[in-house]
């Protein structure tokens, strides 16, 4: 019963300390009822890219998007030595497209080892 009247006395103290956070906990303000969506179309840009001669991964990518259109592009090294690159766009009238590309010519190395029978 005293942790009750405790949470009581707590609750009462800060709706007197802080009018509008009773009210909005409440869920009206004065008598009427507010309802506020605050909505933001999204934005956002990045990109990153990564280069490591140890391990051969070479990549990057670049990425917008205003509201609901995201445009964007990447490229990777193909371990047969060629880059593929895909521009990509994205909406909510013609959905998810992507144009691949794949840049210079392939390279097929022979095998170091060769299997012996004997």
């Amino acid at each position: 019963m005293k942790t009750f009247v405790l949470a009581a006395c707590l609750m009462a103290a800060t709706a007197a300390a802080y009018p509008q956070y009773h009210a909005l906990a409440l869920g009206h303000y004065g008598g009427e009822e507010h309802h506020y969506d605050h909505y933001a179309p999204p934005h956002y840009a990045f990109e990153y890219s990564v280069h490591d001669p140890h391990t051969g991964d070479v990549k990057s990518q670049h990425e917008t998007r205003e509201g609901d259109v995201v445009k964007g592009f990447y490229t990777l090294q193909e371990a047969d030595g060629t880059t593929r690159e895909v521009h990509y766009t994205a909406d909510d009238h013609n959905g998810f497209n992507a144009e691949v590309k794949k840049i210079g010519h392939a390279i097929h190395h022979e095998p170091l080892y060769h299997h012996s029978i004997y």
